[in-house]
């Protein structure tokens, strides 16, 4: 019986010792297509170039926010290029996003849509359709005006990434709830970014304040791993039962048996309950058909899959912690109980809270450090929350990031930083117009 062992166990330490490497393939495909990926994109990405643009805005904006909306629409549209099988996996490309940029450099706001280079003439036609009296210009990337080793021992920052309250399918608060487009003179109009203002002016020279909201088109080309369908019927299922729609039709039931029911019984289980007079959508109330007609709203527009993060910088000597608070301020306006609202990541958020693990409280300096290069390191990268890795987006339409990003009025935001355009430049024409000689 011990032989019998021995020799079994024998064969068993040589099949191992000749075949341990059969099962390596099948648990590292995985990590080795995600690895490969990574490669290929970033490889693909150093070849891509982007400009900075930077909008001075009219001494007047008297369009209402919707016109931004037709900005962002028509952006979204230029950029959507979705990669077939061989683009994704052979040369790693991949969907490239837009990047809408409100800053504060020694207290003077500037508004920057970051955009590929092959795209600036495109976004400028789209800009001037809907705000001629604009100005548009190539500038430097502000984020490299910066020690790029942030935070270190002459500068501080504080961030995060921001989040939905609840799932995506739910609206934040837009520009319509603001009586925005219900008053005829600009100087009576509610702006949801004259406070971001505001508190943008009040930053002393030296200190900055970023604010990052990007953008990707949706679509359901393969293979987008983001389907623009799925994420609509999504909404849909979640509108039926809201509106206590029944997912499937009661089928009925043959005549014989109808009859055998009401012979063994007494009658159905139909006829016992009693008849409703009215649908299930004429019983909901006020604000459950609020809720049901801003889904319905939400997803009748262009969709983008979206991240948005925010960094208050500067040196030491006149950064002061409490002013990050002001963002949190600003994203709080979009924010309603019944629907939806931002509010920031806990994972990126440049904090550290306290471990019941105790040997972990004595590395939170380092884990603080950590978080901060990698939120700082991302925004200058202009890359999702968790990259390489995906998540960390979520669905806005057009009016949302509408809301949230467009040219305020002098009238509705007199801060007299806000760099304006008096008159605008006069351009050379690029037609061939005939002349005299």
């Amino acid at each position: 019986m011990e032989n019998s062992f021995s020799l079994f166990l024998t064969a068993v330490l040589q099949i191992l010792k000749n075949w341990w490497w059969l099962p390596l393939p099948f648990i590292l495909w995985k990590p080795f297509l995600f690895q490969y990926r990574f490669w290929k994109v970033n490889e693909w990405l150093k070849k891509r170039e982007s400009v900075s643009l930077e909008i001075m805005l009219p001494k007047e904006v008297l369009k209402p926010i919707r016109a931004m909306e037709s900005v962002i629409a028509g952006i979204g549209a230029a950029i959507y290029k979705p990669p077939d099988w061989w683009e994704t996996w052979v040369d790693g490309e991949v969907q490239l996003n837009i990047h809408l940029e409100l800053v504060s450099i020694d207290g003077n706001p500037h508004f920057y849509i970051r955009v590929p280079a092959s795209l600036k003439q495109a976004t400028e036609s789209t800009i001037y359709a809907q705000f001629p009296e604009a100005e548009i210009k190539v500038v430097e990337d502000y984020v490299k005006m910066v020690p790029q080793n942030i935070p270190n021992k002459d500068w501080d920052l504080f961030g995060s990434d921001y989040k939905l309250l609840r799932d995506d399918a739910y609206p934040i608060k837009t520009y319509p709830e603001f009586e925005t487009e219900h008053e005829a003179k600009e100087e009576k109009r509610i702006d949801p970014i004259a406070a971001l203002m505001e508190a943008f002016a009040k930053m002393q020279p030296g200190e900055q304040f970023w604010v990052q909201i990007s953008f990707e088109p949706m679509g359901d080309d393969p293979p987008n791993s983001t389907n623009l369908s799925d994420f609509v019927n999504k909404a849909k299922k979640l509108r039926d039962k809201l509106a206590m729609r029944p997912e499937k039709a009661v089928k009925t039931k043959p005549i014989i048996q109808g009859v055998a029911e009401i012979l063994i019984h007494g009658q159905t289980e139909e006829l016992a309950k009693e008849k409703e007079m009215f649908p299930p959508e004429m019983r909901l109330t006020p604000g459950e058909r609020d809720i049901v007609a801003a889904i319905e709203a939400k997803i009748s527009k262009p969709l983008f899959k979206t991240n948005i993060r925010f960094i208050y910088l500067g040196p030491k000597k006149v950064w002061v912690k409490g002013n990050f608070r002001y963002i949190f301020t600003f994203f709080n306006q979009f924010m309603t109980v019944n629907r939806n609202g931002l509010i920031p990541v806990g994972k990126t958020i440049t904090k550290i809270h306290k471990s019941w693990f105790l040997p972990l409280n004595l590395i939170q300096k380092r884990r603080q450090y950590m978080r901060c290069r990698k939120l700082f390191k991302n925004y200058v990268r202009r890359v999702s929350p968790y990259f390489p890795k995906p998540g960390g987006t979520f669905m806005l339409n057009t009016e949302e990031l509408a809301t949230l990003f467009h040219f305020p009025g002098k009238t509705v935001v007199p801060t007299p930083s806000v760099s304006r355009v008096e008159a605008k430049k006069g351009g050379t024409s690029s037609l061939d117009l005939p002349t005299e000689e």
